[in-house]
């Protein structure tokens, strides 16, 4: 078979490169079909690498939005100047942002995503005390309302903030939500904001250059927008979390 012309390969690649999809999204944005996107990825030794963590044997989805949410957190490392992750630049100099002196703590992104369609609300919090975890998830559940979305259940693992969190209990109670929990070391459970926090760490966290931890936070809103309302999700079709939200209850396959 003809290869693709040189031109319709770099394109494939600087796609990969820039948003670090597979094939079957990549597909949507380059027009090839996703076996002709997987043999040039693997050509120029831009395949996805073996999963670390095996994919839940058995996958669900509630019908309706609002029937579960699922609340995760991650810790991202605040700096003053892009790090050799961003750069290639390994050397002494570059790796002063690790002194004591110039330290300048995380960036707790905390996020709660929609079973069904996806649909995500995030904060860059300073910490995740328990007060923190109330009064974002308070925020949340405003934002989910905003868009005709009524929470019945929250899943959480078992950190402290969510397990014995008495404020979060008593909102939830307020709400008529109920709180559902991980089973010990079965992080699968609650997959869906576990792959959430993967895409957003390799699209928004490390998929762009940022002079320093702000200009980062200052990108979050435009990268959750597009998230939410323009990037194609390959468990909906190649659509965007928000044509969910859209349709009614029972009108979307």
């Amino acid at each position: 078979p003809r290869l693709l012309p040189a031109a319709a390969q770099r394109r494939i690649c600087a796609a990969r490169r820039r948003t670090g999809w597979g094939p079957r999204l990549l597909t949507l944005q380059v027009g090839h079909p996703h076996s002709t996107i997987s043999k040039v990825l693997r050509r120029h030794g831009l395949s996805r690498p073996p999963r670390s963590i095996r994919e839940p044997e058995h996958r669900y989805e509630w019908p309706c939005p609002g029937d579960l949410l699922h609340m995760d957190v991650a810790r991202y490392a605040r700096f003053r100047r892009p790090g050799h992750a961003v750069t290639g630049d390994r050397s002494q100099r570059s790796r002063r942002w690790m002194d004591p002196g110039t330290r300048v703590g995380y960036d707790f992104a905390h996020a709660i995503v929609d079973d069904h369609s996806r649909l995500a609300y995030v904060e860059l919090l300073d910490d995740e005390r328990a007060a923190s975890v109330t009064g974002f998830v308070e925020r949340a559940l405003a934002f989910f309302a905003e868009h005709g979305i009524t929470a019945k259940r929250l899943m959480t693992d078992n950190a402290w903030a969510y397990a014995n969190n008495r404020s979060l209990r008593e909102l939830l109670d307020h709400r008529h939500i109920r709180h559902l929990r991980t089973r010990p070391y079965r992080p699968r459970t609650n997959g869906k904001v576990e792959r959430f926090h993967q895409t957003m760490a390799r699209e928004w966290t490390y998929g762009l250059r940022y002079r320093s931890h702000r200009h980062r936070a200052q990108a979050l809103p435009h990268w959750l927008e597009y998230y939410n309302e323009r990037r194609p999700h390959s468990s909906l079709g190649g659509l965007p979390p928000i044509s969910r939200v859209h349709n009614l209850c029972g009108q979307v396959s």
